[in-house]
């Protein structure tokens, strides 16, 4: 049993720091921190300083940092698993079912960047329930926090003053019979109770930060972020190193646009059969309505205003069911938008106010709000799934179903084929002993390939992409229309994407300011009062994690270029420019603290100058139940 090397089994992470001198592991090469701190594009030297996190500005390289005491505490498991989303929770659920059935000792850590468990995630959410079907057949006897069926299908095209009503035929994508609205965040913080229960070692408040290789390429495992890094990038006091976590097999479960796959892309060469990932970026508030507007199991969707027929994007509105009058409602938006004066928040707000939405608000109360970027590539966009060392599961990869706006059944049951495939392959390691090559497990592409899943988003491949016509919105309507639910996917040709969401946006010069109205503080908000709802925290003294490969491209390009758009599609008030000390110009203020970890600015910069890493571990938004 692998857990032997460290006696205090499960609580390693928490003791490791007071251990640390017991037991010492050589610096491993941290390769995978996403850059490359040599590369100056656009440079300048007498930009003002924004950047000091140590993935741009190596200590090595900092007379700060030495003497510094710079190994870590190492322990081993058989499975680690990075990310306690819908994916990671099933896989280490169905790893430890498997290992119960045959009687074995199989050590699965899962670490989760958020404090606690559930507290990142957020989602519409409208449950498919067939992988919670496969994975706890009796998640109903256990107490699973899914209490709203759909009973009303409602769908939309949406003019500035009027709604025409879709008929939600038996077959399209949207009808949502059979699904639940859910809070996605109590599911997930159940799953992980129930993943507890089986043996599987949860360590939320540890970010996964690097990943690690041994000595023949495969991955090894991760490592958690340091602690105790000043704002200035120089040690504190209090500095402490991550801990290293070992592993057979390590799953990769981050979500969407996660910042180790995105170093595993590049080590691995996996997306070079692939096409660019294309995103959205999801808004949400909860709201408490009253009484007589509330209906529970109600689910509205809408596509068309206040978005013009060339960008991508709709609406939810779903009523709850959880004993007092709740909705959840929000708005999508396709990063591959091209005029840089959109702002998705406004554009939300704006929602808002149409007359077939705001009756349903009006003299509620909102408490909650929170943001996060969604896959939209489907299978022309998924990369290579496996490599030494390591698996892709998830949202990780991309496996969210674009016209049913859904993905946390194919996340969970991706989550289930990796660890089906993982686990025969599992050696039994002796005490103190540990692998010296991670293993590489091409069955769970080949499982996943031969699943409903692929199945599923193989029939809906053309849909997203088929929106890039001269009509936009309603093109890709018709398409849907003839070529899925008459044909049903079946059509012999997969249609392309445009190419990198961060390549679409267009000079400003070429492009119309977009005037919005001014929020009323009843229906519609401004951004910061916002942010507040989403309980955003990071520890101050620290480098910012939003870090830029050259301090000089926002101000020299994006400003100049495209106006500063970073101010825009940050959902979160990161991003803003504001003037010099000597007020001879304009700078970027990075407020990494407001940071709800959505990813959007590392996806639509188009620059690329952006490089979103954690910051340290439980840092965040805290939503309740979003």
């Amino acid at each position: 049993m692998t857990s032997t090397m460290f006696p205090a089994g499960r609580y390693w992470f928490h003791a490791g720091r007071c251990v640390r001198a017991l037991r010492r592991c050589p610096r491993l090469d941290p390769g995978a921190l996403g850059v490359r701190p040599t590369a100056r594009r656009w440079a300048s030297s007498d930009a003002p300083k924004i950047t000091t996190h140590y993935s741009i500005h190596p200590r090595d390289q900092d007379p700060r940092w030495e003497g510094t005491e710079m190994e870590r505490f190492a322990d081993q498991a058989d499975v680690v698993v990075v990310g306690a989303g819908p994916a990671g929770l099933a896989a280490a659920i169905r790893l430890k079912q498997l290992a119960l059935a045959e009687e074995r000792e199989v050590r699965v850590c899962v670490v989760e960047k958020a404090s606690q468990i559930g507290a990142h995630t957020l989602s519409g959410a409208c449950l498919e329930p067939s992988a919670l079907n496969e994975l706890l057949p009796d998640w109903k006897e256990r107490g699973a926090p899914l209490h709203t069926p759909v009973t009303e299908d409602i769908f939309s095209i949406l003019t500035e003053k009027h709604r025409i009503p879709v008929p939600m035929l038996p077959g399209l994508p949207m009808n949502n019979h059979g699904n639940y609205i859910v809070r996605l965040g109590n599911l997930v913080r159940w799953l992980g109770e129930q993943a507890e229960e089986l043996g599987v070692e949860l360590y939320p408040g540890y970010a996964a930060a690097e990943v690690l290789f041994h000595e023949d390429g495969s991955v090894k495992g991760i490592a958690t972020n340091d602690v105790g890094i000043a704002k200035d990038g120089s040690p504190k006091d209090t500095f402490e190193r991550g801990m290293e976590l070992h592993a057979q097999v390590t799953l990769f479960g981050e979500g969407c646009h996660g910042h180790l796959a995105k170093q595993l892309y590049r080590h691995f060469n996996l997306r070079q059969n692939c096409e660019p990932q294309t995103y959205a970026i999801g808004l949400k508030e909860v709201w408490v309505v009253r009484p007589e507007k509330w209906r529970p199991g109600r689910v509205e969707h809408s596509v068309g205003w206040p978005l013009n027929r060339h960008t991508y994007g709709g609406s939810f509105l779903y009523h709850l069911n959880e004993g007092e009058p709740l909705v959840a409602l929000g708005f999508v938006v396709g990063l591959d938008y091209s005029n840089p004066y959109l702002s998705p928040f406004r554009e939300f707000q704006r929602w808002k106010h149409h007359p077939f939405v705001a009756p349903t608000l009006e003299g509620g109360e909102r408490i909650g709000y929170g943001a996060r970027a969604l896959n939209e590539g489907g299978v022309q966009s998924i990369p290579e799934l496996t490599f030494p060392g390591g698996i892709l599961i998830g949202c990780s990869p991309g496996f969210m179903n674009v016209p049913k706006i859904k993905g946390t059944h194919t996340a969970m049951k991706s989550g289930m084929l990796a660890a089906e495939a993982v686990f025969p392959r599992l050696a039994v390691l002796e005490e103190d002993s540990a692998p010296s090559a991670g293993l590489h497990v091409p069955e769970y592409a080949e499982s996943l390939k031969a699943s409903w899943v692929w199945k599923e988003l193989h029939a809906v491949r053309n849909i997203r992409p088929s929106f890039h016509n001269y009509l936009g919105l309603y093109g890709g309507m018709v398409y849907t229309g003839i070529f899925y639910w008459i044909l049903r996917g079946k059509e012999p040709w997969t249609l392309k994407h445009c190419g990198l969401d961060s390549d679409q946006l267009k000079p400003a010069k070429e492009c119309t300011p977009i005037e919005y109205p001014r929020p009323d503080g009843k229906l519609s908000f401004d951004l910061l009062s916002s942010v507040a709802l989403s309980g955003t925290n990071h520890e101050g003294d620290q480098p910012a994690h939003l870090t830029l490969r050259d301090d000089s491209v926002p101000v020299e390009r994006n400003l100049a270029i495209y106006d500063g758009p970073e101010q825009r599609f940050c959902p979160a008030g990161v991003y803003e420019y504001v003037p010099t000390d000597d007020g001879a110009g304009m700078r970027l203020q990075i407020n990494a603290q407001n940071c709800v970890h959505c990813k959007t600015c590392d996806i639509k910069d188009p620059s690329q100058n952006i490089n979103w890493v954690v910051p340290e571990g439980s840092g965040g938004p805290a939503y309740n139940g979003m």
